[in-house]
Protein backbone atom coordinates (compact mmCIF):
# COMPACT_ATOMS: atom_id res chain seq x y z
CA UNK A 1 0.00 0.00 0.00
CA UNK A 2 1.30 3.49 -0.88
CA UNK A 3 2.46 5.59 2.06
CA UNK A 4 2.53 9.35 2.56
CA UNK A 5 5.19 10.37 5.06
CA UNK A 6 4.80 13.22 7.50
CA UNK A 7 7.23 15.18 9.65
CA UNK A 8 5.78 17.16 12.54
CA UNK A 9 7.36 20.29 14.01
CA UNK A 10 6.09 20.58 17.58
CA UNK A 11 4.51 18.09 19.96
CA UNK A 12 2.47 20.37 22.20
CA UNK A 13 -1.28 20.00 22.63
CA UNK A 14 -2.14 20.16 18.93
CA UNK A 15 0.85 18.08 17.88
CA UNK A 16 -0.04 15.40 20.43
CA UNK A 17 -3.66 15.46 19.29
CA UNK A 18 -2.57 15.07 15.67
CA UNK A 19 -0.38 12.04 16.47
CA UNK A 20 -3.14 10.51 18.58
CA UNK A 21 -5.79 11.00 15.87
CA UNK A 22 -3.57 9.55 13.15
CA UNK A 23 -2.99 6.49 15.37
CA UNK A 24 -6.57 6.01 16.57
CA UNK A 25 -8.09 6.49 13.10
CA UNK A 26 -5.35 4.65 11.24
CA UNK A 27 -7.54 1.83 9.89
CA UNK A 28 -10.35 4.17 8.82
CA UNK A 29 -7.84 6.53 7.16
CA UNK A 30 -6.19 3.67 5.24
CA UNK A 31 -9.57 2.34 4.10
CA UNK A 32 -10.73 5.76 2.93
CA UNK A 33 -7.42 6.89 1.41
CA UNK A 34 -6.03 3.65 0.06
CA UNK A 35 -2.70 4.63 1.57
CA UNK A 36 -0.86 4.76 4.88
CA UNK A 37 -0.09 8.04 6.63
CA UNK A 38 3.29 7.45 8.24
CA UNK A 39 4.71 9.80 10.86
CA UNK A 40 8.43 9.60 10.14
CA UNK A 41 9.89 12.27 12.43
CA UNK A 42 8.71 14.63 15.18
CA UNK A 43 10.82 17.62 16.18
CA UNK A 44 10.69 18.88 19.78
CA UNK A 45 12.82 21.31 21.78
CA UNK A 46 13.26 18.96 24.74
CA UNK A 47 13.40 15.27 23.75
CA UNK A 48 13.35 14.19 27.40
CA UNK A 49 10.12 15.94 28.30
CA UNK A 50 7.06 13.85 29.13
CA UNK A 51 4.35 14.18 26.45
CA UNK A 52 0.57 13.89 26.29
CA UNK A 53 0.95 11.02 23.79
CA UNK A 54 3.32 8.06 23.66
CA UNK A 55 5.76 8.27 20.75
CA UNK A 56 8.50 5.84 19.79
CA UNK A 57 11.84 7.39 20.85
CA UNK A 58 13.37 6.84 17.43
CA UNK A 59 10.84 9.27 15.89
CA UNK A 60 11.94 12.15 18.11
CA UNK A 61 14.53 14.69 17.01
CA UNK A 62 15.60 18.10 18.27
CA UNK A 63 16.89 19.16 14.84
CA UNK A 64 14.19 20.86 12.70
CA UNK A 65 16.55 21.26 9.75
CA UNK A 66 17.20 17.51 9.64
CA UNK A 67 13.46 16.84 9.59
CA UNK A 68 12.91 19.37 6.80
CA UNK A 69 15.80 17.99 4.74
CA UNK A 70 14.72 14.35 5.10
CA UNK A 71 14.09 13.19 1.48
CA UNK A 72 11.56 10.60 2.66
CA UNK A 73 9.18 13.20 4.12
CA UNK A 74 6.36 14.39 1.83
CA UNK A 75 4.52 16.76 4.18
CA UNK A 76 5.86 19.01 6.94
CA UNK A 77 3.29 19.84 9.63
CA UNK A 78 4.18 23.06 11.48
CA UNK A 79 2.62 23.21 14.95
CA UNK A 80 5.11 25.26 16.97
CA UNK A 81 3.16 28.53 16.72
CA UNK A 82 4.38 32.11 16.62
CA UNK A 83 5.93 33.96 13.71
CA UNK A 84 9.57 32.98 14.09
CA UNK A 85 11.16 30.51 13.74
CA UNK A 86 7.95 29.03 12.30
CA UNK A 87 8.10 31.16 9.14
CA UNK A 88 11.72 30.22 8.46
CA UNK A 89 10.91 26.53 8.87
CA UNK A 90 7.90 26.76 6.54
CA UNK A 91 9.91 28.55 3.88
CA UNK A 92 12.72 26.01 4.21
CA UNK A 93 10.25 23.15 3.85
CA UNK A 94 8.77 24.65 0.69
CA UNK A 95 12.23 25.18 -0.79
CA UNK A 96 13.01 21.55 0.03
CA UNK A 97 10.01 20.44 -2.01
CA UNK A 98 7.74 19.61 0.92
CA UNK A 99 4.05 20.39 1.15
CA UNK A 100 3.05 22.19 4.34
CA UNK A 101 0.17 21.92 6.79
CA UNK A 102 -0.04 24.48 9.59
CA UNK A 103 -2.47 25.65 12.25
CA UNK A 104 -0.48 28.85 12.83
CA UNK A 105 -2.71 31.90 12.28
CA UNK A 106 -0.04 34.38 13.38
CA UNK A 107 2.57 33.37 10.82
CA UNK A 108 0.03 33.26 7.98
CA UNK A 109 -1.61 36.56 8.90
CA UNK A 110 1.72 38.38 9.24
CA UNK A 111 3.93 36.58 6.69
CA UNK A 112 1.36 34.87 4.48
CA UNK A 113 2.23 36.78 1.29
CA UNK A 114 5.84 35.58 1.54
CA UNK A 115 4.82 32.01 2.34
CA UNK A 116 2.25 31.71 -0.46
CA UNK A 117 4.67 33.24 -2.98
CA UNK A 118 7.28 30.65 -2.02
CA UNK A 119 4.70 27.87 -2.26
CA UNK A 120 3.72 28.98 -5.76
CA UNK A 121 7.36 29.31 -6.82
CA UNK A 122 8.13 25.76 -5.73
CA UNK A 123 4.83 24.19 -6.80
CA UNK A 124 3.96 23.07 -3.29
CA UNK A 125 0.72 23.19 -1.31
CA UNK A 126 0.00 25.03 1.93
CA UNK A 127 -3.09 24.07 3.96
CA UNK A 128 -4.21 25.88 7.11
CA UNK A 129 -7.73 24.86 8.12
CA UNK A 130 -6.77 24.60 11.80
CA UNK A 131 -5.63 28.23 11.94
CA UNK A 132 -9.16 29.64 12.34
CA UNK A 133 -11.86 28.32 14.68
CA UNK A 134 -10.11 25.06 15.55
CA UNK A 135 -11.95 22.06 14.19
CA UNK A 136 -14.82 24.05 12.63
CA UNK A 137 -14.40 23.67 8.84
CA UNK A 138 -15.15 27.31 8.10
CA UNK A 139 -12.17 27.99 5.82
CA UNK A 140 -12.89 24.90 3.75
CA UNK A 141 -16.56 25.92 3.54
CA UNK A 142 -15.61 29.39 2.27
CA UNK A 143 -12.93 28.03 -0.06
CA UNK A 144 -14.92 25.13 -1.51
CA UNK A 145 -18.55 24.92 -0.34
CA UNK A 146 -19.28 28.57 -1.13
CA UNK A 147 -16.88 28.92 -4.06
CA UNK A 148 -19.78 29.52 -6.46
CA UNK A 149 -21.42 32.12 -4.21
CA UNK A 150 -20.53 35.72 -3.39
CA UNK A 151 -19.61 36.29 0.24
CA UNK A 152 -21.09 39.56 1.48
CA UNK A 153 -20.24 39.53 5.19
CA UNK A 154 -18.61 37.45 7.89
CA UNK A 155 -19.15 37.92 11.62
CA UNK A 156 -17.78 35.57 14.21
CA UNK A 157 -16.82 34.72 17.73
CA UNK A 158 -13.36 33.40 16.96
CA UNK A 159 -11.58 33.77 20.30
CA UNK A 160 -12.78 31.33 22.94
CA UNK A 161 -10.98 33.06 25.81
CA UNK A 162 -12.79 36.36 25.29
CA UNK A 163 -16.11 34.60 24.84
CA UNK A 164 -15.58 32.54 28.01
CA UNK A 165 -14.81 35.70 30.02
CA UNK A 166 -17.78 37.70 28.70
CA UNK A 167 -20.09 34.72 29.21
CA UNK A 168 -18.88 34.34 32.81
CA UNK A 169 -19.46 38.05 33.42
CA UNK A 170 -22.98 37.72 31.99
CA UNK A 171 -23.91 34.66 34.02
CA UNK A 172 -22.37 35.60 37.36
CA UNK A 173 -22.18 39.39 37.38
CA UNK A 174 -18.41 39.17 37.92
CA UNK A 175 -16.14 41.98 36.83
CA UNK A 176 -13.50 41.46 34.13
CA UNK A 177 -10.60 40.69 36.49
CA UNK A 178 -12.57 38.05 38.38
CA UNK A 179 -13.84 36.41 35.18
CA UNK A 180 -10.30 36.36 33.76
CA UNK A 181 -9.00 34.58 36.86
CA UNK A 182 -11.77 32.01 36.44
CA UNK A 183 -10.84 31.49 32.80
CA UNK A 184 -7.20 30.97 33.75
CA UNK A 185 -8.12 28.51 36.49
CA UNK A 186 -10.28 26.56 34.03
CA UNK A 187 -7.49 26.46 31.44
CA UNK A 188 -9.24 28.74 28.94
CA UNK A 189 -6.83 31.66 29.31
CA UNK A 190 -3.05 31.83 29.25
CA UNK A 191 -1.00 33.18 32.14
CA UNK A 192 -0.45 36.19 29.85
CA UNK A 193 -3.83 36.57 28.11
CA UNK A 194 -2.98 39.81 26.31
CA UNK A 195 -3.20 38.49 22.74
CA UNK A 196 -6.67 37.06 23.42
CA UNK A 197 -8.31 39.82 25.47
CA UNK A 198 -6.80 42.62 23.38
CA UNK A 199 -8.44 41.31 20.19
CA UNK A 200 -5.09 40.56 18.55
CA UNK A 201 -5.74 36.83 18.15
CA UNK A 202 -9.13 37.51 16.56
CA UNK A 203 -7.52 40.01 14.17
CA UNK A 204 -5.10 37.33 12.92
CA UNK A 205 -8.01 35.01 12.25
CA UNK A 206 -10.12 37.72 10.60
CA UNK A 207 -7.25 38.51 8.23
CA UNK A 208 -7.30 34.86 7.10
CA UNK A 209 -11.09 34.78 6.80
CA UNK A 210 -10.96 37.87 4.58
CA UNK A 211 -8.20 36.34 2.46
CA UNK A 212 -10.24 33.19 1.87
CA UNK A 213 -13.55 35.03 1.35
CA UNK A 214 -12.35 37.86 -0.91
CA UNK A 215 -8.72 37.39 -1.81
CA UNK A 216 -7.76 40.40 0.32
CA UNK A 217 -4.27 40.32 1.78
CA UNK A 218 -4.28 42.55 4.83
CA UNK A 219 -1.83 42.72 7.71
CA UNK A 220 -3.51 42.40 11.13
CA UNK A 221 -2.16 45.81 12.15
CA UNK A 222 -4.38 47.37 9.47
CA UNK A 223 -7.50 45.98 11.16
CA UNK A 224 -9.37 48.19 13.64
CA UNK A 225 -9.16 46.30 16.94
CA UNK A 226 -10.59 46.84 20.42
CA UNK A 227 -10.27 44.32 23.24
CA UNK A 228 -12.64 43.43 26.05
CA UNK A 229 -10.63 44.76 29.00
CA UNK A 230 -12.79 47.91 29.18
CA UNK A 231 -16.09 46.01 29.42
CA UNK A 232 -17.44 46.31 32.97
CA UNK A 233 -19.99 44.36 34.96
CA UNK A 234 -22.16 47.48 34.78
CA UNK A 235 -22.00 47.43 30.96
CA UNK A 236 -22.99 43.74 30.93
CA UNK A 237 -25.93 44.44 33.25
CA UNK A 238 -27.08 47.52 31.35
CA UNK A 239 -26.86 45.75 28.01
CA UNK A 240 -28.99 42.92 29.41
CA UNK A 241 -31.65 45.38 30.58
CA UNK A 242 -31.74 46.80 27.05
CA UNK A 243 -32.18 43.33 25.53
CA UNK A 244 -28.58 42.66 24.45
CA UNK A 245 -25.56 40.52 25.30
CA UNK A 246 -22.01 41.74 24.81
CA UNK A 247 -19.85 39.58 22.56
CA UNK A 248 -16.41 40.16 21.10
CA UNK A 249 -16.90 39.86 17.35
CA UNK A 250 -14.63 39.78 14.33
CA UNK A 251 -16.63 41.39 11.53
CA UNK A 252 -15.94 41.91 7.84
CA UNK A 253 -18.27 43.03 5.11
CA UNK A 254 -17.65 43.60 1.44
CA UNK A 255 -18.30 46.84 -0.40
CA UNK A 256 -17.54 48.44 -3.74
CA UNK A 257 -14.46 50.03 -2.18
CA UNK A 258 -13.24 46.75 -0.66
CA UNK A 259 -13.88 44.75 2.51
CA UNK A 260 -13.93 46.52 5.87
CA UNK A 261 -12.50 44.55 8.81
CA UNK A 262 -12.81 45.18 12.53
CA UNK A 263 -12.69 43.40 15.89
CA UNK A 264 -14.49 44.86 18.91
CA UNK A 265 -17.00 44.19 21.70
CA UNK A 266 -20.49 44.30 20.23
CA UNK A 267 -24.04 44.49 21.57
CA UNK A 268 -25.86 41.47 20.10
CA UNK A 269 -29.66 41.15 20.43
CA UNK A 270 -30.53 38.49 23.00
CA UNK A 271 -32.40 36.35 20.45
CA UNK A 272 -29.63 36.43 17.84
CA UNK A 273 -27.89 33.17 16.96
CA UNK A 274 -24.49 34.52 18.06
CA UNK A 275 -25.91 35.45 21.47
CA UNK A 276 -26.36 31.74 22.17
CA UNK A 277 -22.65 30.94 21.73
CA UNK A 278 -21.45 30.37 25.29
CA UNK A 279 -18.29 29.34 27.08
CA UNK A 280 -15.20 28.86 24.93
CA UNK A 281 -17.15 27.90 21.80
CA UNK A 282 -16.62 29.63 18.45
CA UNK A 283 -19.13 30.47 15.75
CA UNK A 284 -18.80 32.16 12.38
CA UNK A 285 -21.84 33.64 10.64
CA UNK A 286 -21.54 33.99 6.87
CA UNK A 287 -23.84 36.04 4.65
CA UNK A 288 -23.64 35.10 0.99
CA UNK A 289 -25.77 36.26 -1.91
CA UNK A 290 -27.19 32.94 -3.14
CA UNK A 291 -27.25 30.80 0.01
CA UNK A 292 -28.11 33.57 2.44
CA UNK A 293 -27.12 33.07 6.04
CA UNK A 294 -25.11 30.06 7.22
CA UNK A 295 -23.52 29.34 10.59
CA UNK A 296 -20.38 27.35 11.46
CA UNK A 297 -20.27 26.44 15.15
CA UNK A 298 -18.18 24.27 17.42
CA UNK A 299 -15.10 24.05 19.59
CA UNK A 300 -12.68 26.65 18.35
CA UNK A 301 -9.51 25.47 20.06
CA UNK A 302 -8.00 22.63 22.05
CA UNK A 303 -6.02 19.50 21.41
CA UNK A 304 -8.49 17.33 19.52
CA UNK A 305 -10.67 19.93 17.74
CA UNK A 306 -7.64 21.57 16.12
CA UNK A 307 -6.08 18.16 15.45
CA UNK A 308 -9.19 17.22 13.45
CA UNK A 309 -8.56 20.18 11.14
CA UNK A 310 -4.84 19.40 10.84
CA UNK A 311 -5.45 15.74 9.99
CA UNK A 312 -8.16 16.65 7.47
CA UNK A 313 -5.60 18.85 5.71
CA UNK A 314 -3.06 16.01 5.72
CA UNK A 315 -5.66 13.70 4.17
CA UNK A 316 -6.59 16.22 1.49
CA UNK A 317 -2.95 16.56 0.52
CA UNK A 318 -2.43 12.80 0.66
CA UNK A 319 -5.30 12.19 -1.78
CA UNK A 320 -3.55 14.32 -4.39
CA UNK A 321 -0.20 12.66 -3.75
CA UNK A 322 -1.66 9.15 -3.95
CA UNK A 323 -3.46 10.06 -7.17
CA UNK A 324 -0.25 11.52 -8.56
CA UNK A 325 -1.80 14.97 -8.78
CA UNK A 326 0.66 17.38 -7.24
CA UNK A 327 -0.83 20.88 -7.06
CA UNK A 328 0.82 23.01 -9.78
CA UNK A 329 0.77 26.00 -7.43
CA UNK A 330 0.10 26.38 -3.73
CA UNK A 331 -3.37 25.10 -2.94
CA UNK A 332 -3.93 28.09 -0.68
CA UNK A 333 -3.34 30.34 -3.69
CA UNK A 334 -5.03 28.15 -6.28
CA UNK A 335 -8.31 27.85 -4.41
CA UNK A 336 -8.62 31.46 -3.26
CA UNK A 337 -10.11 34.41 -5.11
CA UNK A 338 -7.45 36.43 -6.94
CA UNK A 339 -6.00 39.39 -5.04
CA UNK A 340 -8.37 42.33 -5.11
CA UNK A 341 -7.37 45.31 -7.23
CA UNK A 342 -8.58 47.64 -4.47
CA UNK A 343 -6.25 45.90 -2.01
CA UNK A 344 -8.58 46.54 0.94
CA UNK A 345 -9.52 46.94 3.64
CA UNK A 346 -11.60 50.11 3.43
CA UNK A 347 -11.39 52.85 6.03
CA UNK A 348 -13.18 52.21 9.30
CA UNK A 349 -14.13 55.89 9.67
CA UNK A 350 -16.98 55.72 7.16
CA UNK A 351 -18.77 52.80 8.81
CA UNK A 352 -22.04 53.53 10.56
CA UNK A 353 -23.20 51.89 13.80
CA UNK A 354 -25.76 52.33 16.49
CA UNK A 355 -23.87 52.67 19.77
CA UNK A 356 -24.18 51.97 23.46
CA UNK A 357 -22.83 54.80 25.62
CA UNK A 358 -22.31 54.87 29.35
CA UNK A 359 -21.57 58.38 30.63
CA UNK A 360 -20.78 58.90 34.30
CA UNK A 361 -22.01 62.37 35.36
CA UNK A 362 -22.65 64.17 38.65
CA UNK A 363 -26.26 64.17 39.84
CA UNK A 364 -26.77 67.87 39.06
CA UNK A 365 -29.36 69.81 37.02
CA UNK A 366 -28.45 70.58 33.41
CA UNK A 367 -25.74 67.96 32.99
CA UNK A 368 -27.80 65.66 30.78
CA UNK A 369 -28.74 68.56 28.52
CA UNK A 370 -25.10 69.54 28.06
CA UNK A 371 -24.11 65.96 27.22
CA UNK A 372 -26.95 65.66 24.70
CA UNK A 373 -26.01 69.02 23.16
CA UNK A 374 -22.40 67.88 22.79
CA UNK A 375 -23.50 64.71 21.02
CA UNK A 376 -25.91 66.64 18.83
CA UNK A 377 -23.17 68.98 17.62
CA UNK A 378 -21.57 65.95 15.97
CA UNK A 379 -24.80 64.56 14.53
CA UNK A 380 -25.23 61.88 17.21
CA UNK A 381 -28.91 61.32 18.08
CA UNK A 382 -30.08 59.45 21.18
CA UNK A 383 -32.72 56.78 20.52
CA UNK A 384 -33.05 55.44 24.06
CA UNK A 385 -31.78 56.42 27.49
CA UNK A 386 -31.76 54.79 30.92
CA UNK A 387 -30.55 56.42 34.12
CA UNK A 388 -29.16 54.04 36.71
CA UNK A 389 -30.22 54.42 40.33
CA UNK A 390 -28.55 57.52 41.75
CA UNK A 391 -26.27 57.05 44.70
CA UNK A 392 -23.86 59.34 46.42
CA UNK A 393 -21.39 59.25 43.57
CA UNK A 394 -21.69 59.95 39.83
CA UNK A 395 -24.81 58.80 38.00
CA UNK A 396 -24.37 56.36 35.08
CA UNK A 397 -26.37 57.59 32.07
CA UNK A 398 -26.94 54.70 29.64
CA UNK A 399 -27.76 55.71 26.06
CA UNK A 400 -28.35 53.99 22.74
CA UNK A 401 -27.66 56.18 19.73
CA UNK A 402 -29.12 56.17 16.26
CA UNK A 403 -26.82 54.91 13.52
CA UNK A 404 -23.95 57.34 13.02
CA UNK A 405 -20.59 57.27 11.25
CA UNK A 406 -17.49 56.16 13.09
CA UNK A 407 -15.89 59.51 12.33
CA UNK A 408 -18.74 61.49 13.91
CA UNK A 409 -18.90 59.21 16.95
CA UNK A 410 -15.17 59.51 17.57
CA UNK A 411 -15.37 63.31 17.31
CA UNK A 412 -18.23 63.38 19.84
CA UNK A 413 -16.35 61.12 22.22
CA UNK A 414 -13.27 63.31 21.87
CA UNK A 415 -15.22 66.39 22.92
CA UNK A 416 -16.92 64.53 25.77
CA UNK A 417 -13.53 63.41 27.06
CA UNK A 418 -12.59 67.02 27.74
CA UNK A 419 -15.91 67.92 29.33
CA UNK A 420 -15.86 68.87 33.04
CA UNK A 421 -19.26 67.19 33.35
CA UNK A 422 -17.80 63.67 33.00
CA UNK A 423 -16.67 61.96 36.19
CA UNK A 424 -14.98 59.16 34.20
CA UNK A 425 -14.22 58.42 30.54
CA UNK A 426 -17.32 57.47 28.55
CA UNK A 427 -17.74 53.82 27.58
CA UNK A 428 -18.78 53.14 24.01
CA UNK A 429 -19.72 49.74 22.54
CA UNK A 430 -21.01 49.31 18.99
CA UNK A 431 -24.31 47.56 18.27
CA UNK A 432 -24.41 44.70 15.76
CA UNK A 433 -25.19 46.15 12.31
CA UNK A 434 -28.79 45.71 11.19
CA UNK A 435 -27.59 43.78 8.11
CA UNK A 436 -26.35 41.01 10.41
CA UNK A 437 -29.34 40.91 12.79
Amino acid sequence: MRSVTVGILGLGNVGAGTVRLLHERRAAIEARLGAVIEVRRICVRDPGRRRAVDVAPELITADPRALIADPMIDVVVELIGGVEPACSYILAALRAGKHVVTANKAVLAERGAEIFAAAAAHGRAVYFEGSVAGGIPVLRSLREGLASDRIEAVAGIVNGTSNFILDAMTRSGADFAEALRGAQAAGYAEADPTLDVSGGDAAHKLALLAMVAWGVRVHPTAIAVEGITGVSAQDIRAAGELGYLIKSLAIAHDSAAGPCLRVHPTLVPRGHVLAGVTGAYNAVLVESRALGRSLYYGRGAGMMPTAVAVVSDILELARDLVAGVAPPVAAAVRDLPPPRADGGPTTFELLEHENYLCVQVPNLPGVLGRVATCLGRHGVSISRMVQDRPGRGPVPMIMLTESVSERAMQAALGELASSPDLAAPATRIRVLPASLV
